[in-house]
């Protein structure tokens, strides 16, 4: 068997700040009722909604520029994203933001278990990163629009050469513009908040750019927002982002090894019912 690179080196990073809180500061955990679910959710649409049409007025202004409209786009998600979190009624804690810098670019990777991870990658990402998501994601009210007008990548699951031919623009883009990635390595959010094995493209990119991954680990967010269901509950929610991996040694050989050194990073820093069930500890086929 051959022997993979080393998984990670020192990075310079910023100094650690404390721990950022955001949600009530007494907790009461459970569920919401419906009505407190719906009225909670249609302002966090309305937030949506407002936040989109003041922003899409520079994204017009800026047609012509790709990076500057992610640029823009970041700013707009940090406000979406923090403002729908705070909505939910769960608290929210922040750790490790000094490995999301925006002066390192970077390709950001997170668990995904419910929607609420899409406004914390939406308000977390540092500034100048490309967002990926699935193609579907423009049928989200405004923020699938908005997503789409700023310039972020929606990849097609259903077509392989197409995808592929994607990220691979979009490594020459970030590599051209100095940029950072965000993506969902799993491809599609788990059902029970378990990480799914990680799909290859993220990784290509990786391959193609010599980006360091810096895995952004989200607990708890599958019971603050069930899967299929319009019903909020009150938890903890906490988001840590890990030291970054570098990769500038992988090589395609020995990329399935790479893959899974960073799994099993991202599970250990999970709780154990988010690690992945151990019917998927054996090796599985990945897709690319």
């Amino acid at each position: 068997m051959s022997h993979a690179a080393p998984l990670s080196r020192p990075f310079p990073a910023r100094p650690a700040p404390a721990a950022e809180v955001v949600g009530p500061p007494t907790l009461v955990r459970g569920p919401l009722g419906l009505v407190e679910s719906t009225l909670r959710l249609s302002l966090g649409l309305a937030w949506v909604c407002l936040c989109s049409l003041m922003f899409a007025v520079a994204l017009f202004v800026l047609l012509p520029s790709r990076v500057a409209r992610i640029k823009v786009g970041n700013v707009y998600g940090s406000f979406i994203g923090k403002g729908c979190a705070w909505l939910t009624g769960s608290r929210y804690t922040i750790k490790g933001r000094e490995h999301a810098d925006p002066a390192r670019p970077a390709i950001y990777v997170a668990n995904h278990a419910s929607l609420v991870d899409i406004f914390l990658g939406a308000w977390l990402s540092p500034t100048g990163t490309c967002g990926v998501a699935k193609k579907e994601i423009i049928f989200y009210p405004f923020f699938g629009q908005f997503f789409w007008l700023a310039g972020h990548l929606r990849l097609d699951r259903g077509n392989h050469g197409r995808a592929v031919a994607s990220l691979r623009e979009l490594a020459a883009l970030v590599k051209r513009h100095a940029l950072s990635i965000f993506i969902w390595p799993e491809g599609t959010r788990s059902k029970d908040g378990r990480l799914r094995p990680f799909k290859k493209g993220a990784f290509h990119v990786a391959l193609a750019t010599g980006l360091p991954i810096v895995p952004m680990v989200i607990a708890g967010s599958h019971r603050a927002w069930e899967t299929r269901s319009l019903r909020l509950a009150r938890t903890e929610v906490e988001v840590t982002f890990l030291p970054p991996i570098d990769t500038t040694g992988w090589r395609r050989e020995t990329l399935d090894e790479h893959i899974a050194e960073v799994e099993r990073v991202m599970a250990a820093a999970l709780p154990y019912d988010q690690r992945p069930a151990p019917t998927a500890v054996a090796p599985v086929a990945r897709a690319a």
